[in-house]
C-alpha cells in the first residue's frame, strides 16, 4: 500500500510539472486615459463640451506607478502614428476589454436596477468610457442614452440619463474624485450609440 501511494504521488507530481504555465497577459499599449485637465500634455485630446477632463495616451508598463504611464515624446514617436490614430485604436481596444467584463448591477429601493458599475484593482476601468459598445450593452436596461462617470481609474459607473438619480450619488462621487491619488474625471458623460461621449455636467465645483 505504501509503495502504491508513493507511486501515485510521484505520478501526480510528474503530471503537475508537465502542465504548461498560463501565458502572461500582454500589457495594453493603447489606453485613452481620462484625467484632470491640469495633467494635459502633448498627447491628450478633449471630448465635446469637456472643461475639466482630458484623455491622454497611456500604456501599461511593468514597474510603473499604478501600473500605467503616459507616453513621452520619445516613446510615442516609436509608435509611428498620430494622436488621432492612437485614439481610434484605443477605442477598439477598450471595446475588446469591455466585452470580457460583467458589470455589477445595483438595485434601488424600488427593487429595480438603478445603475451599473465596473470596478476592481485594475487601473484600466476608466478607459472603458470610450468603448463604442458601452451604450449598446445598456440600451435595453437604461434606454438609448446613458450617463457615465469615472471618478478614478478603478471604477466606471453607468446610469440612465436622469439628473435626479445622479444627484443622489454626487457627494459620494465627488469624495472619490477628490480623495483618489489617481483621479480620472469629475464630469458626467452622455453616451449614445454611434456618437462620441459628450459632457453634460460635473459632480464637483469648477475649483476642483
Amino acid at each position: 500500500m505504501r509503495l502504491l501511494l508513493c507511486f501515485l504521488l510521484l505520478a501526480v507530481n510528474v503530471l503537475t510539472a508537465q502542465q504548461p504555465a498560463a501565458p502572461e497577459r500582454k500589457l495594453e499599449s493603447l489606453l485613452l486615459m481620462p484625467e484632470p485637465k491640469a495633467l494635459r500634455g502633448p498627447f491628450s485630446i478633449t471630448l465635446p463640451k469637456a472643461q475639466q477632463t482630458v484623455f491622454t495616451c497611456y500604456r501599461e508598463a511593468a514597474g510603473a506607478v499604478n501600473g500605467v504611464e503616459a507616453y513621452t515624446a520619445e516613446t510615442f514617436k516609436k509608435l509611428g502614428i498620430s494622436v488621432e490614430s492612437f485614439a481610434a485604436r484605443a477605442k477598439t481596444a477598450a471595446d475588446k476589454r469591455l466585452l470580457l467584463l460583467r458589470p455589477e448591477l445595483i438595485k434601488g429601493e424600488d427593487g429595480k436596477i438603478a445603475y451599473a458599475v465596473y470596478r476592481g484593482d485594475s487601473p484600466l476601468y476608466a478607459t472603458l468610457l470610450v468603448a463604442p459598445s458601452l451604450p449598446k450593452i445598456f440600451a435595453e436596461l437604461f434606454g438609448p442614452e446613458i450617463w457615465v462617470v469615472t471618478p478614478d481609474r478603478h471604477s466606471l459607473y453607468v446610469f440612465p440619463a436622469k439628473a435626479e438619480l445622479l444627484q443622489e450619488f454626487a457627494e459620494d462621487l465627488a469624495e472619490r474624485y477628490t480623495s483618489e491619488p489617481f483621479a480620472a474625471s469629475c464630469e458626467i458623460f452622455s453616451i449614445k450609440a454611434g456618437a462620441e461621449p459628450q459632457v453634460v455636467a460635473s459632480f464637483v465645483g469648477a475649483e476642483n
